[in-house]
């Protein structure tokens, strides 16, 4: 405890725990009075960073003060993750917790992560959900699932990009391998953005990404969108197959919510997931979603708190079945 604390509570006639205790919230004043901290746990350029200079964006205007993003990538989010987990829980430090993160991870990285997925956050609110989308670079030659099927069979493997390990993309390659009866090459990346420009380079010939951070690619022609994880043909590319309409029964949905260390206050938590749903239900924020394929999210904390716990319980046996590891 530094000095100015002791002498607080020597003034004050209290314990010393009674001050070292409180939360930096009754310490500070009003909450916010400084720069939030929002740590996305990817690469920059991929879905959740875009996801979330979306969030700092509106959150900046309606709190009145700076929301900052910062970028720490690796070990498939698990890294930025459990940074924040291990902050101080002030309201300052925020993430943006992902199906990755704080859904596969956890069984992927089980024994070498230091964060409990549910217990060791305060969950704030589901931001957005959107579908898996395979893409391919023009000049690979792979057009349909079939294609890439009969080349990973005729080539002995198929290089599959993905924001990293402990992703749905990174299962969706394990589990296509498995329907096509060849494996195919998980080429794991840290972030989505980093990926997706190495499939464009030729580098590797297919990427798994999430549709947001894909879609523009997809209309600039500079990839070339192969199917959709969805159950259906999404409305803002009908001409997009699923995976069940090509053979394959594979349907997979990524999500992205605002996720704080456990043990921050109540009253912000329930200040930030008020203030989210808010600006999620702007005309103009559903608009931009819809058009790079996002469904806006509407869950309390505590509902978006029970969301996280039903993922990471839905993801733990299929992680074991489908044999994923660390790459």
């Amino acid at each position: 405890m530094s000095w100015t604390l002791r002498r607080r509570a020597l003034l004050a006639g209290l314990p010393l725990a009674a001050i070292a205790e409180r939360p930096a919230l009754a310490q500070g004043g009003a909450w916010p009075s400084q720069p939030i901290r929002l740590v996305v746990p990817f690469a920059p350029g991929g879905t959740t960073d875009l996801v979330a200079r979306l969030v700092a964006a509106g959150l900046q205007e309606r709190l009145g003060v700076s929301v900052v993003v910062e970028n720490r990538a690796g070990a498939g989010a698990t890294v930025g993750s459990e940074m924040v987990a291990r902050a101080a829980p002030d309201g300052y430090t925020l993430v943006m917790s992902n199906i990755a993160s704080h859904g596969i991870s956890p069984s992927v990285y089980r024994g070498r992560i230091r964060y409990d997925a549910v217990t060791d956050f305060a969950h704030i609110a589901l931001v957005v959900s959107n579908p898996t989308v395979w893409v391919a670079n023009p000049r690979s030659g792979i057009r349909t699932l079939g294609d890439a099927a009969a080349k990973a069979r005729s080539a002995g493997g198929l290089d599959v990009a993905t924001s990293g390990a402990g992703s749905s993309n990174h299962l969706m390659v394990v589990r296509m391998g498995q329907l096509i009866g060849t494996e195919l090459n998980h080429i794991p990346f840290r972030g989505a953005g980093p990926a997706m420009q190495a499939v464009i380079a030729g580098q590797v010939p297919m990427m798994s990404d999430s549709l947001p951070s894909a879609a523009n690619h997809i209309r600039q022609g500079s990839v070339i969108a192969v199917a959709m994880a969805s159950a259906e043909r999404h409305p803002s590319f009908p001409e997009v197959p699923t995976f069940r309409e090509q053979g394959f029964d594979l349907a997979s949905d990524s999500w992205f919510g605002l996720s704080a260390p456990a043990g921050t206050p109540a009253a912000v938590v329930e200040r930030l997931n008020r203030e989210t749903r808010a600006f999620l239900s702007a005309p103009e924020i559903r608009a931009r979603l819809a058009e790079l394929g996002g469904t806006p999210g509407d869950l309390s904390a505590e509902g978006y708190g029970e969301f996280v716990r039903r993922e990471v319980a839905l993801w733990a046996p299929l992680v074991q079945a489908s044999g994923a590891t660390p790459d």
